[in-house]
């Protein structure tokens, strides 16, 4: 399948409805800022008119099942008869399942975690795949899990999506394969607080206008982080999977960053070249009458500039954005609605929209199956000259606040990345290497050095035997001294 194959507006403008039961919805709110996306919510088939009334407007529907708590369980004969009566009137686009890496989307008390094969990713993947295979059955397009946008351990967007794949690609290849190449998208919510802005005219990528002189109409505007050179010189080398020790369970607040991140791991996976994806929420959010500025590194918002920067990223995904970002739909139609109408309804309703052109390239590249492949060893490549990245691992029973607060000068000087969790150098591909430093009890050196020198050969293994907690925090403190990274 090819990405002009897929049946949509064009217009990478969307809106998320408010609620799961406010139809018959007043579809003047989509169409007068010229919408080309309307995320549904499908707990019955009360949207199914809406959805007829919408596609006759030009506008494409989004239908996503609306579970509940519905956990890890199967696509039952409910959510069939719902999926079916949309099917019947030309919807397309469907999802099924939402952020499971919140607790919210589970019955109560189940806390979720990537790591917990056997009642997260199992099932979550196992059932999805075989809804998928249903929805293309019938011709549609299925949406890949979209995850919250996390960065903390047991909930990051990152390491979340790093396990699905991880299973598809161990369980499930040829089908999940036969999905990608038959219409699957996948489905992200890249709510990019204030990770934009416009430069000043004439001053160079790493200048920002300040709020008030933010233009829609004009250009210089970046909305590629964590990639573009603000984010770059605060913190180098930063990506979606991290890589610097700000990071280490990956960055994914960015407009175009999970979509990015899936698209990467499927192509050195399956082989693809280029899967559509859909933000199904997301957006700026659309606060009313302050200053907004989540993180200071990047110019705050306001109401009035909110309005100029939600015209100019709809304008940046149909000009700049890559061929496979098809759009978002802003969370959500309330908040854009009430109470009064936010300045960038007004706005998109006096800018006619963008079409983004998108080629006819194949979503299936050229692939060498694994078996056929020349083998390589898994993990970060070899060493040549210094390692790329440097990880301090703290083995079970100590915590990364602990090394902060007794290591400091040694972190200051070398910054390495700090983690409890192995799975991380995972994400480290085979073109870059890395050095690992472990803080161990002596009792878990030799389960520690197996765990990485028996499956990474490429890594420098650099141990620090943790008999008591002063001892390594003057071992720490003495190599930053003498400005020596390793022992």
């Amino acid at each position: 399948m090819r990405l002009d194959q897929y049946q949509w507006s064009r217009n990478p403008r969307g809106l998320h409805v408010y609620s799961a039961f406010q139809t018959p919805m007043e579809h003047d709110r989509y169409s007068r800022p010229h919408f080309g996306w309307a995320k549904l919510l499908a707990a019955t088939t009360d949207y199914v008119d809406d959805a007829v009334e919408l596609m006759r407007r030009g506008i494409t529907p989004i239908v996503r099942l609306y579970l509940g708590a519905w956990g890890a369980q199967p696509f039952n004969r409910e959510f069939q008869a719902i999926t079916n009566a949309f099917i019947e009137v030309g919807v397309k686009w469907f999802e099924f399942y939402n952020e499971p890496n919140l607790g919210v989307e589970w019955h109560p008390g189940f806390d979720p975690d990537w790591r917990d094969h056997d009642n997260v990713i199992r099932p979550l993947m196992d059932n999805w795949l075989t809804w998928a295979e249903y929805m293309i059955s019938y011709g549609c397009y299925p949406g890949f899990i979209p995850l919250a946008e996390a960065d903390t351990l047991q909930r990051s967007s990152v390491l979340w999506m790093e396990a699905f794949l991880r299973y598809m690609f161990d369980t499930h290849f040829d089908r999940f394969r036969h999905v990608l190449n038959n219409g699957m998208y996948a489905a992200t919510h890249p709510y990019i607080v204030n990770h934009f802005y416009q430069e000043m005219p004439g001053e160079g990528p790493f200048s920002a206008r300040p709020p008030e002189l933010q233009n829609a109409g004009e250009p210089g505007w970046h909305f590629e982080y964590p990639y573009d050179p603000i984010g770059q010189a605060n913190d180098p080398g930063r990506t979606v999977y991290g890589g610097t020790a700000l990071t280490p369970y990956g960055d994914p607040v960015g407009l175009l960053a999970m979509g990015r991140m899936f698209n990467e791991r499927a192509t050195a996976l399956f082989g693809t070249q280029a899967v559509p994806v859909v933000g199904t929420e997301g957006g700026i959010f659309a606060f009313r009458d302050q200053v907004y500025q989540q993180d200071t590194r990047y110019p705050p918002y306001t109401e009035r500039s909110h309005a100029e920067a939600t015209v100019a990223m709809f304008e940046w995904i149909a000009r700049e954005a890559p061929p496979w970002f098809f759009g978002v739909t802003l969370w959500k139609e309330d908040d854009y609605y009430i109470p009064g109408t936010a300045p960038a309804i007004g706005r998109l309703a006096e800018t006619p929209p963008i079409l983004k052109e998108v080629p006819p390239l194949e979503v299936m590249g050229t692939f060498i199956p694994p078996a056929l492949a020349s083998p390589t060893p898994p993990g970060p490549g070899p060493i040549r000259g210094q390692a790329d990245f440097h990880m301090i691992l703290l083995a079970p029973g100590l915590s990364s606040e602990w090394f902060f607060d007794t290591a400091r000068d040694y972190w200051d000087t070398f910054r390495p990345i700090v983690t409890t969790a192995v799975e991380l150098i995972d994400l480290i591909p085979s073109t870059q290497s890395l050095a690992v430093t472990v803080i161990s009890p002596a009792d878990l050196v030799d389960t520690l050095r197996r765990a990485i020198n028996g499956r990474y050969p490429n890594i420098w293994f650099d141990l620090i035997e943790a008999g008591d907690l002063e001892t390594v925090a003057a071992t720490l403190n003495q190599r930053a001294r003498v400005n020596r990274r390793f022992g």
